[in-house]
């Protein structure tokens, strides 16, 4: 081979070396958000709850376990392989109600891992990936009651907590239908659960989550039951992300969406919402419905209730 075709076959690899690193460049130049964000520090961070049962709350040996924080692990090892970080570091940090939406939005967290509702509102201040659980307004009564429509409670006294849009909604049921019905109103969710359990009010309306967990923290559990019959349309929790960072929800929703649509997102579900739970054993006994099936089968991230 002569000198000038040596030349020409150094010049032609040194241009291809020079296209490669460049293009290595541009990939990495190319994250932006959150992605950029965890390749840079290694790390992606979760916001938990510490008494958001069977959502985010803390076990007996005050570790963060939970339905949501699950479903974050799975996106945090989804980010994981998308950023090929083998090491990266999965960090804790505690939130509330009043700080959630905060520290998701100045940068302290990157997933909020709670019972947070995807709606309208919320929605223009963060961002939601695919809903991971539906809840609606119920009422709990005593199974020997039979109880078993709203019509049912016709007549009939009721609580539900003061200042809630339950029993906001329980009072527009009552005018609506002109059911003629006596809605007592509780400081706290204790209380009107009592009034069921002391026979003050027929029903407790509230929504049918915190209702199960109510009666699955009660005496005798199995003396009541949740209606099937909801007195409002589905309401949709999400894993909360920061706002306009497509790249990281897309990773976030291609995670969740192959968990629910799979059988692991079925049995998930049943870990935490028919099963013991820790720390206590209790169990929600609160199987999916109709609309959580079908919200599994086609994940959405939609806040539009009319969605599910």
């Amino acid at each position: 081979m002569t000198q000038s075709n040596l030349d020409r076959r150094g010049i032609v690899a040194g241009l291809a070396l020079g296209a490669a690193l460049f293009a290595a460049g541009a990939q990495a130049q190319e994250l932006t958000g959150t992605l950029k964000k965890v390749k840079e520090t290694n790390a992606l961070t979760i916001g938990y709850r510490d008494s958001s049962v069977p959502f985010s709350y803390l076990d007996g040996d005050q570790k963060p376990v939970g339905y949501a924080m699950d479903i974050c692990l799975k996106i945090a090892e989804a980010v994981k392989k998308e950023l090929k970080l083998p090491g990266m570091e999965v960090k804790l940090n505690p939130v509330t109600s009043a700080t959630r939406i905060p520290l998701i939005a100045n940068g302290t967290i990157d997933l909020e891992c709670g019972s947070t509702t995807n709606n309208a509102d919320r929605q223009k201040q963060a961002s939601f990936t695919n809903t991971h659980f539906l809840t609606a307004t119920r009422y709990v009564s005593k199974k020997d009651a039979k109880l078993h429509t709203i019509d049912d409670l016709k007549g009939k006294t009721v609580v539900s907590t003061s200042g809630t849009t339950n029993i906001k909604q329980i009072n527009e049921a009552n005018t609506a239908k002109s059911m003629g019905l006596t809605i007592l109103p509780a400081k706290d969710h204790a209380e009107a659960f009592l009034m069921v359990e002391t026979g003050r009010a027929v029903a407790f309306v509230m929504d049918d989550v915190l209702l199960a967990s109510l009666m699955a923290g009660s005496k005798t559990p199995d003396a009541y039951e949740i209606s099937t019959e909801a007195l409002s349309k589905p309401e949709p929790y999400g894993i909360m992300l920061r706002k306009d960072d497509a790249p990281f929800k897309a990773v976030a929703d291609a995670a969740t969406k192959a968990l629910y649509e799979s059988p692991e997102g079925k049995a998930l579900y049943t870990k935490w919402f028919e099963k013991p739970i820790p720390p206590r054993n209790i169990n929600l006994k609160l199987p999916m419905s109709d609309a959580m099936v079908k919200q599994f089968k086609s994940p959405s991230d939609s806040a539009d209730p009319a969605a599910y």
